[in-house]
């Protein structure tokens, strides 16, 4: 799992490809494409969840931190057909006056490195067209990797739930298995960060959002790309139980307007 993320074209790809094959289809039950439309990305690192919307002609934007990830976007879309209506933009969101508003707005494991996501969600509907829509995916803290241990060069990378640990016996644990200190800070802080299916749907009522469509994951579309394993809802009877479900819910799925 870790060679995904040292190999950043090969994480690029699989966005592309889950993108492509189930998150688009997953806004258009709610939210039809057609000609025109713009497409925003938050925390969009290399693209790969654009490239199947620009592949189509779509005008994207891509918004990141990340200076590295954006030279590999660069990269990557260098030469492309419609290289022209790619706008990638290396920036806090936050330092963005003014914005441009979108149709649709792709925050695809994005939400859970968000410190104070309160702020956050509020904040996002600067950018949102009337009509517009935001697509939010993003894994449950208590799933069994939702402390995104699967980044690990050592064993822990396969512990399941091994993130839920106290904190110091957390990072003792990783300085134990030999990861470096950039990993276990990430690590870290996305336990910080990590966001609940209950937590994030509280976020949503106070801010005024409107869920269109939500699906809950136990198998979730991407690990067919990842890992050939068939996607699978999580079933209705245990989808209906509050906090429990955060621990069998490997990714929830959010198409929301506000």
């Amino acid at each position: 799992m870790q060679e995904r993320h040292r190999n950043r074209l090969m994480y690029f790809q699989e966005q592309a490809t889950t993108t492509e094959r189930y998150v688009i289809p997953f806004i258009e039950e709610v939210k039809p494409l057609h000609e025109g439309m713009t497409i925003l990305e938050i925390g969009c690192g290399e693209g790969g969840n654009l490239k199947p919307f620009l592949d189509e002609g779509y005008p994207c934007t891509g918004i990141d931190l990340n200076a590295a990830q954006i030279a590999n976007a660069r990269r990557f879309f260098a030469g492309h057909p419609h290289e022209e209506k790619l706008t990638l933009i290396e920036r806090d969101i936050y330092d963005i006056e003014n914005p441009e508003r979108y149709d649709i707005i792709m925050l695809r494991d994005v939400i859970e490195h968000i410190h104070n996501q309160e702020r956050f969600m509020k904040f996002l509907k600067r950018f949102i067209k009337p009509e517009g829509v935001v697509f939010l995916g993003f894994p449950a803290w208590q799933m069994p990797f939702g402390g995104h241990q699967q980044i690990c060069i050592s064993k822990v990378c396969k512990l399941p739930w091994v993130h839920l640990l106290p904190r110091k016996l957390y990072a003792a644990l990783l300085r134990q298995a030999g990861e470096d200190e950039s990993t276990i800070q990430g690590l870290l802080e996305i336990k910080q960060t990590g966001i609940t299916l209950e937590r994030f749907e509280r976020i949503l009522n106070k801010e005024n959002y409107t869920v269109l469509k939500k699906e809950y994951w136990f198998i979730q579309p991407n690990y067919e790309v990842k890992f050939h394993l068939k996607k699978r809802k999580v079933l209705p009877l245990l989808r209906s139980i509050p906090y429990l479900r955060d621990f069998y819910t490997t990714a929830g799925y959010y198409v929301v307007t506000g």
